[in-house]
């Protein structure tokens, strides 16, 4: 079988190549891609290229496959895993394997180091170590892209379970935020930070009592407030409070009145920006925790923390990458059950628009680009439908259905939008 996917061959090297699949082994799956996510850890495994640390060495000769939040279908199943899929499942990947003997050891991951598995192809060829670890996971919900945007989604779920809390006179760790807790999200208005207040309002345990999230940009507080306003969020019982920081003379004082005083017990930090880590740092109650959830590209970055704070408040700090596979089925749980992750959804495009998308996605604004691989499509935003369907009628219907979805991206348009590449 023939597929096309966009492959690293080296430092900014992404090229769309076209290429044979090899046989299907009995402890293999075929698979039809459908979506695919474009994710920033894509674009620093593109300009790293086999600097990487997930990136094989020899990449120039033997190009790997990229993106690595992706869902589809399967199409064939080698014997081995006969009795536990089956064509015609939907599926998604949590691609941090630990692959022990993959092509970097055991950090080998799906989209970044295999020559037949990744997001950004039309077909690919599922290795065994994927179904061994346990990472191949069926989706039986509608549609595929709440499925492409599980493994961003269960970064965030990860997060919220690896905070933790000491209960007082032990050294036993409370695991997860605090139940009736406060909760602040710092830079917490870009995709990862909605798929953060997305996730807290719509769990079923360990919901905080106040949820503060800032940014210094009112558009995308904005179009936050919109997605997720503090009206929905009460009703959950949860205070949502949206806040600008660049409008404050002193945003941690203010911010602690809001706590009424005392701070905050989880504290998240969205962006690599040292004054938003001190900031965090400052805004820690007793027994407080900070999780640097961003992922810095300087090896050198670093902020100021309060060690007196540490040893007498006992606050605490904790970075995570990425979810784990429990993570990642509890996403899908829950876009199961109706959760519409579509909010972090700003741009759409085939797979085409990939190489060029990646490589200069930190300029590129707006949410998760969200790419059809089967599609020729340029990465288009959202807003722009409108203008683009007075010319093109695809355009004009997508346009029409997002309308109708309050500006959002839905099952409605993916159907629409498949139903024009098929």
């Amino acid at each position: 079988m023939k597929a096309k996917a966009v492959r690293l061959h080296g430092k900014n090297d992404l090229r769309i190549d076209e290429y044979e699949l090899p046989p299907l082994g009995d402890d293999e799956i075929l698979a039809k891609v459908i979506s695919d996510s474009l994710c920033m850890s894509s674009y620093k495994a593109a300009i790293q290229g086999t600097d990487h640390k997930r990136v094989p060495g020899d990449a120039a000769e033997n190009p790997v496959i990229i993106g690595h939040e992706f869902a589809g279908e399967i199409l064939e199943v080698g014997p081995k895993w006969q009795g536990q899929f089956k064509p015609g499942d939907k599926f998604a990947i949590q691609t941090a394997i630990n692959d022990e003997n993959g092509p970097v050891g055991v950090l080998s991951a799906p989209g970044y180091s295999y020559p037949y598995v990744g997001g950004d192809a039309t077909y690919v060829i599922i290795p065994n170590i994927v179904m061994e670890k346990d990472c191949l996971l069926v989706y039986k919900g509608p549609g595929f892209y709440p499925a492409s945007t599980s493994e961003p989604f269960s970064c965030v779920v990860g997060a919220m379970h690896a905070n933790y809390h000491i209960k007082p006179g032990t050294y036993i760790h409370d695991m997860g935020i605090v139940d009736g807790g406060k909760l602040a999200l710092l830079a917490g208005v870009g995709p990862m930070g909605l798929a953060a207040i997305n996730y807290v309002i719509h769990r079923e345990d360990r919901k905080p009592s106040l949820m503060v999230v800032t940014d210094i940009d009112q558009v995308r507080l904005d179009r936050a407030a919109r997605l997720y306003s503090p009206e929905f969020a009460g009703s959950k019982g949860i205070e949502l409070h949206y806040i600008n920081t660049a409008t404050l003379d002193d945003p941690v004082t203010f911010m602690k009145e809001l706590s009424g005083g005392d701070g905050f017990n989880d504290v998240f930090v969205f962006a690599p920006v040292t004054p938003v880590v001190e900031q965090a740092d400052q805004l820690l109650a007793f027994d407080g925790c900070l999780n640097f959830f961003a992922g810095p590209a300087d090896p050198a970055f670093s902020a100021k923390l309060n060690f007196y704070n540490v040893h007498y408040a006992y606050t605490h700090i904790v970075g995570t990458s990425g979810g784990n596979k429990d993570d990642m089925r509890e996403s899908l749980e829950m876009m199961e059950k109706g959760m519409d992750p579509s909010g972090l959804i700003t741009h759409i495009g085939g797979l085409n628009a990939v190489p060029e998308a990646t490589l200069n996605l930190p300029a590129i604004p707006g949410g998760k680009k969200l790419i059809y691989t089967h599609l020729e499509m340029p990465l288009t935003a959202i807003s722009e439908f409108g203008k683009l369907g007075e010319k093109d009628p695809l355009f004009k219907q997508l346009a029409n259905i997002c309308d109708r979805h309050h500006g959002l991206w839905s099952l409605e348009a993916e159907e629409a939008l498949l139903a024009n590449c098929t």
